[in-house]
């Protein structure tokens, strides 16, 4: 299994969310109990147009909903993805044929065959982060009092 960190780089991170206007969400649900629709609802409350890719549903989040990633009819900046590993191959394929301009996946969406696909395209990617988490750490309130320790933990550390 590949090395994840450089598909982690902060700096790669921060350009893709600062960036982009629309994320395609490949797997996006229409249960509110998932994580994938708390993501986008996230998402769209941050300004984003959020673009459900899900075969199942014709509206999720207010918008209509795509069976492919190659039916969305508008330019997409990042694709988010909350689908099985073995999915990844065919999505960084269509990721790279929309000229979408990053890949996320979310936590354990890792599949090195997709990865080198994305990467061969010239896709940003960004693997095993989480979307939301990554734009409160660097763009939301995460860091409101003016630091960011890069570390999300609810372990105490003794400093009061």
């Amino acid at each position: 299994m590949t090395d994840l960190g450089r598909f982690q780089d902060p700096l790669v991170i921060q350009r893709v969310l600062h960036s982009a206007k629309t994320i395609a969400v490949v797997g996006l649900s229409a249960n509110e109990l998932r994580a994938s629709y708390f993501v986008g609802y996230y998402l769209k409350r941050h300004g984003y147009r959020v673009i459900p890719v899900n075969p199942r549903e014709t509206e999720i989040l207010g918008e209509t909903s795509y069976a492919s990633l190659r039916d969305v009819p508008v330019p997409v900046d990042i694709v988010n993805v909350f689908r099985a590993p073995d999915a990844l191959p065919e999505i960084a394929a269509d990721t790279v044929a929309i000229g979408a301009g990053a890949m996320w996946c979310q936590f354990g969406v890792v599949n090195d065959e997709g990865n080198r696909i994305a990467e061969d395209g010239g896709v940003d990617l960004v693997v095993d982060r989480c979307i939301k988490v990554e734009h409160a750490r660097y763009v939301g309130r995460m860091h409101w009092l003016g630091f960011n320790t890069k570390r999300i933990t609810s372990v105490r550390t003794g400093l009061q």
